[in-house]
This record gives C-alpha cells, sequence and structure tokens, in this order.
C-alpha cells in the first residue's frame, strides 16, 4: 500500500509555514491531500460533473486561555507550487458528514456547515485516495468535536461497524491534538483509542449489554455439528410423520375435491365443443366480411365515378347556360328601351339539378367547392353585364342640365339662376339602379345559398328562403337540416359571403359610374342618393345576402366621400374671400347660402337629415370665423361688416331656421354677434360726441370707490365750476349734436334698412347712460341743476 500523506512531514510543515508563517500558534493535527468538486445540494448522491481541483486539508487547533478552538483549513497550491491559505472553516458550525453513495470507491463525501451565507450554493465535495485516508481524516475530525467541542455532528452514508472495525484493526499510532486543562498538546494517540471512542459515540454501553442480553435468549445448539445434524434429521421425521397422519385424516375432503373436478372437466369439455361452433361460425363470418370488403370497394369506386362525371356535367352545363343569354341581345337593355334582367328561366333550369347537387353533397362535399366557384363565375358574367347594359342606357335615356358646382363663389350681385335647374332626375335614375338590382342581388343570394346546398337555415329570411326550396316537382332540394348547430352555421355562412364575394364581385362598378354620373350634373344629389342607400341599407340583413349589405355599405361610404367633397370645395370659395380686397357691405357667400340651403333641403330623404346638418355644421362655421377675419382687416369699420352681414343671415335664413334645428342654432348664434357688434358701434359713436360728458361720470364712478361722495366736489377737476363748464360745452346745441351722431351712423352703413333699428338702439343706450349720469349728479352734487330725463327723451323723440 503506497504511504498517505497524512504521514508526510514536509506536507505538515509546508501547512504550518502557509498558516501562520511557522509560529507556533496554531498546531497541525492533521493534514492530508484531497481532490476538490462542486456538489448539487439535494442530491448528495450525485458527483460534480466540474474538473476536480488538487487540494489540501488541515485540522488545527488554537490555544486562548482555557478554551481550545478547532478548525478545518484548505490550503491551494501557487502558481509556484507553494501552499497558500484558501478557505478556513470553524469546526464548531460542522452540522453533518455525508459520504456519497454515488462514489462506488465511497472515497467522496461532504462537510455541511451551518453558518454558510449563501444555503443556495451547494458545498464542496472532498475525494480521498482511499478509504484508509478517509476514514483517518472523519475520525480525527470526530474525536477533535467530541473532545474539544463535546459533541459530533450528523453523520451519513458511513456504516458504524466499518468504522470500528476499521479503527481496531489500524492501530499505528498517529498524533492528535487533544485539549487538557492546561491548554492544548499533541499527544500520541493509538488506533484502539481511536476505535474505543467511535465505539462509545457510535454506541452505548448500555445498548451493547442489552444486545448481548438478547442474543443470549436464544439456545442454537450448534456448538458440534454432529449432534445439530441428528438434531435436524429428528425434526424432519417428526414433520413428515405430522403430514401422513394429516392427509389420512382429511380423505372425505379429499373426495369432495375430486368431484368437482370431475364437474369441472365436464364444463371444460362442453366449453371445448361450444369454441369448435363459434370457430365455424367465425370463419363464415370472416369470408363475409372479406366479401362486405370487396363489394364496399366496388361502390367506393361507383360513387366516385358518379361524382366526378356528375360534377363534370354540372361544370359544363352552368357556362353553357350562361353564354346562351349573353349571346341573347334581347335579355339586355338596348338603345331606347330599359329591360329589367329576369333570372326565372335560369333558375328554373338549375333546380333541376337540385336533387343531384344532394346526392353528390352526401357522397362527397368537397366536389360542392368547384361546382360553386363554376356557378359563381358564369353568373358573375352575366349579372355585370346586366348592369353595365342597364346602366349605360339609363344614362342615356335620362336628359338633365348640368348645374354649375360653385355655388358660393363670384362677384356681388352675380347670376345664379343656371344653379336653380331641376336636376332630380339624375338621382331618380340612380334610384331606379337600386330599385331593379338590389332586390335581384338579394334574390341570387338567396338563391344560391338554397341551390348549393349551404347549411345555413338558422340564418335564412322565410320570405326569401321559400323561393327556392322546391322544385318543378315540390320536392324539397335545399337538404337543409334542422340540427345543425350555430357553430356550423357560422362556418358555412362565412364560406358562403366567401363564394357571394366572387359571384357578384365587380358589379359595384356600374353603381358607381351613375353615383360620379349624377354627382358631375349636380352634387347635391348626394343627398337624394344617400338617403335612398340608407333606406335600402336599413332593410338589409347580414343573413344569406350579406354582400348586398356589404355593397350598400360601399355605396354610401362613397357617395359621403363625394358629398364631403362638395362641402370642402365650397369652405374653399368663403375662404378665398379673405384673400381679396377690404370688403363692404354684406358679402355674397351669406345671401348665396341661403340659396343653397334651401336647395339642400328640397333633396333631403329619410335618413340623409345628417348628413345635411354636418354639412350646414361645416359651411356656417367657416362662413362665421372668414366674416371675423374679413372685418379685423379694417378695425375702424369692423362693427359695421360684422352688424351688416350677421344681419343678412338672420333676414336670408329666417324660414329656414324656424323648421332646420341646425340652422337654429347657428340663426342665434349670428343674433348674439349682431347685438354685441350693434352695442360696440353705437358706443363708439356716442363716445365720440358726448366724450366729456361721459368721461366725467366715469371719473365720478372711479372715485367713489376710494372717497365718499361728499369729498368727491373737492377733487381736482371736480368742483361745480367744473361740472358747469363740462355741461356748457356737451349740452349746448345739443338737437347739432344729436343730428350729428344720427349722420355718423347713417355714413357708412350700406345696409340702409338697418338704420332706423340702429337708431332706435343708439338712442335708447344713450338715454340709459344719461340717466346714469343724471342719478351720479343728483348725488354728488345735488344743488345743481341740469336737463331731465323727460327733456332728454323729448328731445330725441321730436329728432
Amino acid at each position: 500500500m503506497a504511504r498517505s500523506s497524512a504521514d508526510d512531514l514536509e506536507l505538515k510543515r509546508a501547512c504550518e509555514a502557509a498558516i501562520d508563517g511557522g509560529g507556533g500558534k496554531q498546531k497541525v493535527a492533521l493534514c492530508i491531500r484531497v481532490a476538490k468538486s462542486r456538489g448539487i445540494w439535494g442530491k448528495a448522491g450525485k458527483l460534480g460533473r466540474q474538473m476536480a481541483k488538487p487540494r489540501v486539508l488541515a485540522l488545527t487547533t488554537k490555544s486562548k486561555g482555557p478554551r481550545t478552538k478547532a478548525f478545518l483549513r484548505v490550503l491551494k497550491y501557487s502558481s509556484g507550487g507553494v501552499l497558500e491559505p484558501a478557505k478556513i472553516y470553524k469546526l464548531k458550525h460542522l452540522s453533518k458528514v455525508e459520504v456519497i453513495q454515488n462514489d462506488p470507491s465511497g472515497c467522496t463525501f461532504m462537510l455541511g456547515f451551518d453558518n454558510l451565507r449563501s444555503q443556495s450554493v451547494a458545498p464542496p465535495q472532498w475525494t480521498m485516495r482511499n478509504k484508509d485516508d478517509r476514514n483517518r481524516l472523519l475520525l480525527c475530525i470526530l474525536n477533535m468535536c467530541k473532545e474539544i467541542l463535546g459533541s459530533i455532528p450528523k453523520v451519513v452514508g458511513i456504516d458504524v461497524v466499518e468504522m470500528a472495525l476499521w479503527a481496531k484493526e489500524n492501530t499505528p499510532a498517529k498524533s492528535n491534538q487533544v485539549s487538557t486543562t492546561h491548554g492544548p498538546e499533541t499527544s500520541v494517540m493509538a488506533e484502539n483509542d481511536s476505535q474505543v471512542n467511535v465505539e462509545r459515540d457510535l454506541v452505548s454501553q448500555a445498548e451493547e449489554e442489552d444486545m448481548e442480553a438478547l442474543l443470549g435468549t436464544y439456545v442454537i445448539g450448534i456448538g458440534e455439528a454432529e449432534a445439530f445434524s441428528e438434531r435436524l434429521k429428528r425434526e424432519l421425521l417428526a414433520l413428515e410423520a405430522a403430514n401422513v397422519h394429516s392427509l389420512l385424516e382429511s380423505e372425505p375432503i379429499i373426495e369432495e375435491v375430486l368431484q368437482v373436478l370431475e364437474a369441472a372437466s365436464i364444463c371444460v369439455e362442453d366449453i371445448d365443443e361450444w369454441l369448435g361452433i363459434f370457430n365455424v361460425k367465425l370463419r363464415h363470418m370472416r369470408e363475409d366480411i372479406e366479401s362486405v370488403k370487396e363489394k364496399r370497394a366496388e361502390f367506393v369506386l361507383l360513387k366516385c365515378t358518379f361524382v366526378r362525371r356528375a360534377s363534370e356535367f354540372l361544370r359544363n352545363y352552368f357556362p353553357s347556360l350562361v353564354d346562351f343569354m349573353i349571346s341573347d341581345k334581347n335579355y339586355f337593355s338596348q338603345r331606347g328601351q330599359l329591360k329589367r334582367p329576369d333570372h326565372a328561366d335560369l333558375r328554373y333550369k338549375c333546380r333541376i339539378y337540385a336533387r343531384l347537387l344532394q346526392h353528390i353533397k352526401s357522397l362527397d362535399r368537397n366536389c360542392l367547392g368547384p361546382l360553386r366557384k363554376a356557378y359563381c363565375h358564369s353568373l358573375n358574367l352575366l349579372v355585370r353585364r346586366e348592369a353595365r347594359e342597364f346602366a349605360n342606357e339609363l344614362r342615356a335615356t335620362t336628359k338633365v342640365s348640368r348645374i354649375s358646382t360653385v355655388w358660393l363663389e363670384g362677384p356681388p350681385g352675380s347670376s345664379q339662376t343656371s344653379n336653380n335647374a331641376d336636376t332630380s332626375l339624375a338621382s331618380e335614375a340612380y334610384s331606379k339602379m337600386l330599385t331593379v338590382f338590389i332586390p335581384l342581388l338579394v334574390d341570387e343570394s338567396s338563391f344560391f345559398a338554397h341551390f348549393m346546398c349551404f347549411e345555413i337555415s338558422a340564418f335564412a329570411q322565410p320570405d326569401t328562403a321559400g323561393c327556392a326550396k322546391t322544385g318543378p316537382s315540390g320536392n324539397d332540394s335545399t337538404g337543409s337540416t334542422q340540427s345543425n348547430t350555430e357553430g356550423n352555421n357560422t362556418s358555412e355562412l362565412a364560406i358562403l359571403n366567401e363564394c357571394l364575394q366572387e359571384l357578384l364581385d365587380g358589379i359595384q362598378e356600374d353603381f358607381y359610374s351613375i353615383m360620379d354620373w349624377a354627382c358631375k350634373i349636380d352634387s347635391l344629389c348626394c343627398i337624394s342618393m344617400h338617403g335612398v342607400t340608407e333606406r335600402y341599407l336599413s332593410g338589409q340583413k347580414a343573413d344569406v345576402a350579406g354582400f348586398v349589405h356589404v355593397l350598400l355599405d360601399d355605396l354610401e361610404t362613397r357617395i359621403s366621400m363625394l358629398f364631403s367633397r362638395f362641402v370642402d370645395d365650397a369652405c374653399y370659395q368663403i375662404e378665398k374671400y379673405e384673400r381679396n380686397v377690404r370688403q363692404m357691405g354684406v358679402l355674397p357667400y351669406i345671401p348665396r347660402f341661403a340659396a343653397l340651403a334651401t336647395r339642400m333641403e328640397q333633396y333631403i330623404q329619410g335618413h340623409s337629415r345628417d348628413l345635411v346638418d354636418q354639412a350646414y355644421t361645416k359651411i356656417v362655421s367657416i362662413m362665421f370665423v372668414t366674416l371675423e377675419r374679413i372685418a379685423q382687416l379694417d378695425p375702424k369699420y369692423a362693427d359695421i361688416v360684422l352688424l351688416e352681414n350677421y344681419a343678412a343671415f338672420q333676414n336670408s335664413l329666417y324660414d329656414l331656421a324656424n323648421v332646420v334645428s341646425t340652422l337654429a342654432k347657428f340663426y342665434h348664434q349670428a343674433s348674439e354677434s349682431y347685438e354685441q357688434a350693434c352695442l360696440r358701434h353705437i358706443n363708439m359713436v356716442i363716445y365720440i360726441h358726448f366724450e366729456k360728458l361721459f368721461q366725467f361720470a366715469r371719473r365720478i364712478e372711479e372715485l367713489m370707490y376710494t372717497i365718499t361722495p361728499e369729498e368727491i366736489p373737492f377733487q381736482i377737476g371736480m368742483s361745480k365750476m367744473d361740472l358747469r363748464k363740462m355741461l356748457k360745452s356737451s349740452l349746448s346745441g345739443l338737437d347739432k349734436t344729436i343730428n350729428a351722431m344720427y349722420k355718423k351712423l347713417q355714413k357708412n352703413l350700406t345696409a340702409e334698412e338697418l338704420l332706423p333699428s340702429l337708431w332706435d338702439k343708439c338712442k335708447k343706450e344713450f338715454l340709459d347712460k344719461y340717466g346714469s349720469f343724471v342719478k351720479l349728479v343728483a348725488k354728488i352734487y345735488p344743488s345743481e341743476t341740469i336737463p331731465s330725463m323727460a327733456e332728454m327723451r323729448d328731445l330725441l323723440t321730436s329728432m
């Protein structure tokens, strides 16, 4: 056996030098070379997969007074091969010694300390060269814990008997560090002593005595082999004799068992006969099954052949019907003759094969997809041709004059007679297009859904479903079942919508052409077209004719877009006035908007009210904003421009405002703005001619906030003499001043019809202000005499 590193004195001296520099403060009890690897918490039996690192474990003691401390030091080799301290553990924190079970050599163990900072990090694993080194280190650790600390840690994974036997067999002396009352000293301890310590630690004396007493209660008698053999022979003979006697006593029982066995044998023979019969029957059944299979294969072949030929026939049949109709011009609108599409004959010829479609669906429903596509493609060509010819002839036969799209722009007084032409025929042409084709498309959608065996009974309308349910013989041709779930209906409806998209796609272009043509004639036709579209849209449901609902939605969106473009253009025409030279009098777009609003009201049908109200809101808002900006171009005449235009707006829209709530809102807004502009202008005229009078009154009001009324006549410029001078200069020649005030109102006013009401407002405002002045004078200068309110009212009335 190789020499253990625990007996290497050079290693021990190197450890002492590395620990405290050879000062002797700490004594090395044992040092031994080990290999370090990393373990895994919770899996103590699993060896670490990391590369092992060479280390040296050293057990040391340190004395401090009467106490002795024990340490486990880990030393590693530096790059120069010199030992240097790596880690230090206090043995008082050692709580567990665990030998790794997964290591077959038994040389790997872990030491668990209860003061590790992170318990989530598994402790390292230490691997010895052999079990002798392992036992030697562990015994030294246990003895030091017992002698110095008074307790030993938990030992896991090691056999106590094995440790005791090893301690008994390995008697060589070993140097250990122990503690005495006078401090630590190095003593030579025999392995027998180690064994005694281990046995004392692992098995107590009381437990050993109990085991000896327990073993003494069993008298086995195996001292002599021959005597023991004779004893066994005697016992065997006795057992055999007892068994024979027992068998003789149980003869009735044996007879009963034999009878049961005989009956069971008869049952087995009967079962064997039955199984033979069953085997023959099963053989015949297997032959029959092989024949259920051959016939089935023949039927499957027949089914595939039938479905293929029937599908091919129908795929050719649908285009042939449509091609025949397309080749005959009598089916379509011609010059001078509008032809309403009629598909009754086409549907009758298709219903003949409704039962055939039912059989194809029951045999192989996957074949319905190509058939549906063939039908949709053929009918799409027919419907688009009908719509195109109808739309072209509708435009050709509708004679209507095109009106100007410029409603709100132009010099004042320009004629608008061209915009009064009747263009209702254009919107009626669009209404006729919807009247003819929307019911046709709904019927075609419903007929297609039932003819092509869509399981959508929960979504079908009663009035449209009944027209396609029965063929000429009155037999049911739809095959719709009442047991479909809502989920199946939803998936079927999705497939149906895809087919209807292919069936009717492209027909919207002909509706667009009529719509665009009508808008070019008169943009206001959008109002009536929107109402008609909305009426049809509210009557349609998202059922089997879902694509028709989508088509009407698109038409309504396009109409709204065209009308919004017209409204934006009208707003642009209004905003252009701001760029012109200074405007005086009533702006031209004010009366022109009244004419436009009157015309728009004539086109309203059904649900187009909201569309027109939105247009009113946008146009009138731009009108008012532009008016305010134009007025600010010349602040001197701003109020005159505002009051004249707001008055013109009220006068031109008085009748419409009584019936249209949106215009009524703007009417009241214009009325408030008119009153404010009048008040500002009147106050300006009054202050121009009576500036000194009302400035004196304003000074009195300001002084009353700071001093008493009695003190005001003693202020500078506020004496009675100052009052008399002011009255003389302001009220002398009063009739001429009032006449000048009237002429000032009349001077820049272009709308002469506003002058009487404006002059009445001016007189009333002047009297109100003069009345306030009279009250102030009576309160501050009670002894002074001034013209009374009655005198001033009489003077204004006489003029």
